[in-house]
């Protein structure tokens, strides 16, 4: 641990900045701490650092001692309605890298127009936490390896921590599934936290446009719907065009987005 002080600013109150711990770091005015920085790798590898910063020089010099001591390229989430944390980081150099859409999503099949939704013959949805794991494991490694070979899965909004021999499928109750007889053909995710999400809806590429992943939705919004939800959110790239198509067509909203920014 570097408990040595990095001293930026002129006057009596110079801003000290200190590692603290592994990537922490801590803005200290006068004893006070005015700011906490943070790096961390994510799933795919990928180096995400923030920042909290009470006031603009705090958060100047948290970024300069970060970026000074972290390899690149290091990446960043913000709420595009959050001015001040974007204009913060776009003084340290980050870029826009996409941008991602909240959409809130109604659960009433009265509302989505999903009440009638049938999945296409030959294929039947099973409810979460009745997926075969070695099938789900399997539709899960194919849709994964053919975003990977095309728009890249870092391009998805949706990430869960794999286990230590790779596996992303950490808990498989939360998963539907659209099962043919010999394999799975997509799947969908759905989190109960503080609010439901769906983190993923995805279909294998030769099943596409067949009316899978609306009657996984059907099937998924209808179970939230009988349970008292009201509405499910979800995140959308903005460049994925049949996402968007996809949840605007139920009568999701864009509520707000998300910036991922790099340096």
């Amino acid at each position: 641990m570097n408990t040595k002080p990095i001293t930026s600013g002129l006057g009596e109150n110079a801003v000290l900045i200190t590692r603290v711990a592994d990537r922490q770091w801590h803005a200290l005015d006068d004893d006070l701490v005015v700011g906490r920085g943070h790096a961390q790798h994510r799933p795919d590898g990928r180096l995400f650092v923030t920042i909290d910063a009470w006031h603009d020089a705090a958060f100047d010099r948290l970024a300069e001692a970060m970026l000074a001591e972290l390899p690149a390229p290091l990446y960043t989430l913000v709420d595009e309605a959050d001015v001040e944390l974007t204009a913060g980081w776009r003084r340290a150099g980050f870029t826009i890298r996409r941008r991602e859409w909240e959409y809130v999503v109604p659960t009433d099949p009265r509302a989505t127009g999903l009440d009638d939704v049938l999945p296409p013959p030959g294929v039947t949805i099973l409810p979460a936490g009745q997926a075969d794991e070695t099938l789900l494991r399997a539709v899960d490694r194919a849709i994964r390896d053919e975003v990977e070979a095309t728009v890249g899965w870092q391009s998805m909004p949706a990430e869960v921590i794999p286990r230590p021999d790779g596996d992303t499928i950490v808990d498989p109750s939360k998963y539907a599934v659209a099962a043919a007889p010999d394999r799975y053909l997509g799947l969908i995710r759905v989190v109960r936290m503080k609010r439901p999400r769906i983190g993923l809806v995805a279909v294998r590429a030769g099943e596409q446009r067949r009316g899978i992943a609306r009657a996984l939705l059907a099937h998924a919004l209808g179970t939230l719907h009988h349970s008292g939800a009201t509405a499910a959110w979800a995140e959308v790239h903005e460049s994925n065009q049949a996402a968007t198509a996809l949840f605007e067509g139920i009568g999701a909203r864009p509520m707000s987005s998300n910036l991922e920014l790099v340096r």
